[in-house]
């Protein structure tokens, strides 16, 4: 079963996807972390095989997170997808470039969600 870790400093956010996703069709297993030091901890101790990264985070931001995954051994595989309220003209792309393999916008589609993380799981990097 693929595991998902979420790191979002929003509790709110973190129980709504958790609910979203553990509710779908598709089986998943879901961890999060509240903070991006916290989540590089879980993902190094124990590499999911999908990263859900909030870019608005205040003790570390999603894009510096997402820079240190990709340049931690064991992790530079593991897909590392945008979910974000970030939506202003360059966002996406600056998502990409610290090394994002997708972006998905808050608010959430409920209905396409689960499609979306499952869709990214079997695009992992190789």
């Amino acid at each position: 079963m693929p595991r998902v870790l979420y790191i979002d400093d929003n509790h709110d956010n973190r129980m709504l996807v958790r609910r979203i996703l553990m509710a779908s069709d598709f089986d998943f297993e879901f961890e999060e972390a509240d903070t991006g030091h916290r989540g590089i901890e879980m993902a190094t101790s124990n590499p999911p095989d999908l990263i859900l990264m909030d870019i608005s985070m205040p003790d570390m931001d999603g894009l510096t997170a997402t820079k240190i995954i990709r340049n931690t051994p064991g992790l530079d595989h593991v897909p590392v997808v945008a979910l974000t309220a970030n939506a202003m003209q360059g966002d996406r792309e600056r998502t990409l470039q610290a090394g994002c393999d997708g972006y998905i916008r808050k608010p959430v589609d409920v209905d396409k969600l689960p499609e979306e993380v499952f869709n990214y799981l079997g695009s992992r990097r190789q």
